[in-house]
């Protein structure tokens, strides 16, 4: 199957990272948000994002304009009925995509195949909300989308092989290297990297160490380019916790058990950068442990 018209549906961080990409390696794009002024702040995003790239010499200019031109934001999901792949990225949150899915597949075509950017969720329930279980399939960009390199492809168990086979293809156009993961909850690189950042949060709540320490620790004890504290911040300690809470119902193994600590941030709406507080607080010109 030829792809030539990719649509994406939610246009916050992950989305607007996928649109980026698609754009940049040629596709024409249509962004799907339920809000005009986060598609408005998507393309801005975007445009920003590429032109940093220009700044840095990873991008022409002449490629960054063209990439622009190709991406176009749809307020209403019949939109997608141009598209030949639509890929869902949407809120963590499996009631939501569900909805999403019940909405958009009667505008479809048949051919039409659906991915989903989950990061944790099971793929062969969610293509059960589907019409068209056996043309679904996980395709988990990491974060940030321009910059990753890796993107885990999850079959469902309905998923068929020219799907996957397409999908694949179109990952492998976009420049990205492809890792394949089986349908368990988190799949490969959650799986391993969250209970890491859970087992932070414990070692921090614990008293073992301040954020700080543990953050310094883990990069310069382990080499790790950022620390566990100030990475959960960059992805969001309500994703954390949506992550956490999958792995912990989804295999009800103890070691998988969210962190207290972790709970009560995103109960305070301490959600990390996007809310200017978490593990550290934003607010001014340097970032200040909140702990």
């Amino acid at each position: 199957m030829e792809i030539r018209k990719v649509g994406i549906i939610g246009a916050g961080q992950m989305g607007t990272g996928i649109a980026h990409v698609c754009a940049v390696a040629g596709y024409d794009v249509l962004l799907n948000d339920v809000s005009e002024d986060v598609l408005k702040n998507a393309l801005a995003t975007i445009n920003g994002n590429m032109a940093r790239l220009v700044r840095k010499g990873k991008l022409d200019e002449e490629t960054r304009k063209s990439a622009l031109e190709r991406i176009r934001p749809v307020a209403d999901l019949s939109a997608m009925a141009e598209c030949d792949i639509v890929i869902e990225s949407a809120t963590e949150d499996e009631d939501i995509k569900r909805a999403i899915f019940a909405e958009l597949c009667p505008h479809l075509p048949p051919a039409t195949l659906i991915g989903t950017n989950t990061s944790s969720l099971s793929i062969t329930r969610l293509a059960a909300a589907t019409d068209r279980p056996e043309k679904f399939m996980g395709v988990h960009f990491m974060n940030p989308a321009p910059l990753m390199e890796l993107v885990e492809l999850i079959r469902g168990i309905a998923t068929d092989d020219s799907t996957f086979e397409t999908f694949k293809a179109f990952v492998t156009s976009l420049g990205k290297t492809i890792a394949v993961a089986e349908d368990f909850p988190a799949f490969i690189v959650n799986r391993i990297l969250l209970p890491m950042i859970n087992e932070a949060i414990y070692t921090l709540y614990e008293g073992v160490g301040t954020v700080e320490a543990i953050d310094t620790a883990m990069k310069l004890g382990a080499h790790h380019p950022m620390g566990p504290l100030e990475l959960a911040d960059f992805i969001g300690l309500d994703t954390c916790l949506s992550v956490m809470q999958v792995l912990y119902e989804g295999l009800a193994d103890s070691k998988y058990r969210p962190c207290p600590l972790l709970v009560k941030y995103v109960e305070a709406g301490w959600l990390g950068r996007k809310t200017k507080r978490g593990f550290y607080d934003y607010r001014g010109e340097k970032p200040v442990p909140t702990r």
